[in-house]
This record gives structure tokens, C-alpha cells and sequence, in this order.
């Protein structure tokens, strides 16, 4: 198993559903930093007011103390997660092909059908897949912008471990 083909695989899928993933990310990641905050561990707020009237601040356990950090840590990392997902969303918006180049180069070529936006095609394991092709962020390279009609024989080139990152091939017509 290559190890990049594994990580393009990984980086596709949020550049393979941009609009889905912009949205997703960008209002996620407003409640995981709010849970990553200091104030969001249970009893925080009620410990900050007392230290700031000066009474005496409830000491925490120790577990929920690790617990806490834990979960902070956690939540901080998935928004990181999720901001590079927003990144990689808006990327693949405009037209960027994060990981469609890639795909292009290093892709096992295969005829496929179309029908809308799903592509329908078969890797030389025999088996069958049929994925989407959406409007918003299309797996066409490197014309993004090529017609294809629907129900018409196209080039798909994947990935050998990894057939669900596919890319149309722009440049070849199987006639």
C-alpha cells in the first residue's frame, strides 16, 4: 500500500464534496473551539467567578483535571481538523485540483459511463463502482470546465488501492 496514495485518498474526499464540506466545517468548527476553551470544562465558569471574588476556589480532582485537559486537547484537534477540511473545501470551489493532478498522473485508466452526475466504472479487480460527480466540485481534470454528456463513454483514471479517488480524464475519449 503506498502511503501517499493513501493520503491523496484521504485529502479527496473533502475536495470531492467542497460544498458539502465547507458547510459541515465551517459550522463545526465554531462549537468545537467553543468546547476546546477553558471555560467549557463542567464547573469551569463557577470556579473562575469564585477565584475572582476572592473566596476560596473548589479544588478539582485530579482524573477530572486530566479529563478535562484530555478533552479540550481532543476537541482542539478536531477543529484543526475540520478548519483544513474548510480549506481544502474552498479550495476545490474555485477551481484549485488539490488532488485531481495527482490522481491524473499516478491513476490506472478505465472506461466508464456517466449517467448525471454519478460515473460508473470497473477496476482491473473486476469490481464495479459507481461514485459521484458533482456540479460543485467535479472529477474532472485538467479541464474542470469540459462538457460530458450524460450516458456517454468517458476515461476514469484511480487510484490502485484506493478506486473511490478517481478523476475523468479530460484529455482521452474512449472513441
Amino acid at each position: 500500500m503506498n502511503v501517499a496514495d493513501t493520503l491523496i485518498w484521504l485529502l479527496n474526499f473533502p475536495a470531492s464534496h467542497a460544498y458539502a464540506m465547507v458547510f459541515i466545517a465551517g459550522f463545526s468548527i465554531l462549537g468545537l473551539f467553543a468546547a476546546s476553551s477553558r471555560g467549557a470544562i463542567p464547573g469551569a465558569a463557577l470556579r473562575i467567578v469564585r477565584e475572582s471574588e476572592g473566596l476560596a476556589a473548589d479544588e478539582p480532582r485530579r482524573t477530572e483535571s486530566l479529563l478535562g485537559r484530555a478533552r479540550r486537547l481532543l476537541f482542539r484537534v478536531l477543529a484543526f481538523v475540520m478548519l483544513a477540511n474548510l480549506v481544502i473545501g474552498i479550495l476545490s470551489l474555485t477551481g484549485v485540483p488539490l488532488t485531481r493532478a495527482y490522481i491524473h498522473e499516478h491513476g490506472i485508466p478505465t472506461t466508464a459511463t456517466m449517467d448525471g452526475d454519478w460515473v460508473t466504472f470497473s477496476t482491473t479487480a473486476g469490481v464495479e463502482y459507481t461514485l459521484e460527480s458533482n456540479f460543485f466540485s467535479p472529477a474532472v481534470y485538467p479541464d474542470r470546465d469540459v462538457y460530458l454528456p450524460s450516458g456517454e463513454p468517458v476515461v476514469v483514471r484511480y487510484l490502485p488501492d484506493h478506486p473511490q479517488a478517481f478523476v475523468i480524464d479530460s484529455t482521452q475519449t474512449p472513441r
